[in-house]
């Protein structure tokens, strides 16, 4: 849901209202395809950390019913991005951030290379969003979000580190470790602040 405030908040910024709706829609979609699938794909990994906090671990959901739902949610982030002012040049920006996220979820947050999807779903975001209101979204806008979300990136591996390494999911924080993770995490907001205040 974070994702998408920071969506609206930002297409606020450079279109009308109406289309600042019609715009987040499209990328709530695709949060749901990413957030479901994942928690799909996480499952047995889940279970076996005894997460019962994760509605299919607990039982609250039903797997068969999120595969259903999960193309559903990738053709109204696609559809809705069509018909929405991101148009063609936009879901293009859209979809490439959704391939990303979903290669995370496939295979990257395994390896040295978990951070590269972060910079690129969250670079293209404001590409998207600026696209949209036909303008080039300013190059320190870009930057910020990347680093802002390379950042959490690191952060939010923290508190299932333990078990990630244990199940072989081994990204880059899970590699380094939990002080160097905070510290790299540190060092990428110090960017995104100097990014700010240097290039806005």
């Amino acid at each position: 849901m974070l994702v998408c405030f920071i969506s609206f908040v930002l297409a606020s910024q450079v279109l009308s209202f109406l289309a600042s709706v019609e715009v987040t829609a499209a990328i709530f979609c695709g949060q749901c395809f990413i957030g479901w699938s994942n928690e799909l794909l996480d499952l047995e990994s889940d279970r076996s950390a005894n997460r019962r906090s994760k509605p299919l671990v607990n039982g609250a959901l039903d797997p068969k019913t999120l595969r259903n739902v999960l193309p559903i949610s990738l053709a109204l982030a696609i559809g809705i991005s069509l018909l929405s002012p991101l148009h063609v040049k936009g879901t293009i920006m859209h979809v490439g951030g959704l391939i990303s996220a979903t290669l995370y979820n496939l295979w990257l947050k395994r390896t040295w290379l978990s951070f590269i999807p972060y910079l690129v779903s969250f670079a293209l975001l404001p590409i998207a969003i600026y696209s949209a209101a036909k303008r080039s979204s300013p190059v320190w806008l870009i930057v910020a979000f990347a680093t802002v979300a390379a950042a959490f990136h690191f952060l939010n591996v923290l508190k299932d580190i333990d078990d990630d390494r244990r199940q072989g999911i081994l990204g880059l924080p899970q590699r380094v470790g939990r002080r160097p993770s905070q510290f790299i995490a540190f060092l990428l907001f110090v960017l995104t602040i100097a990014d700010i205040v240097l290039l806005r």
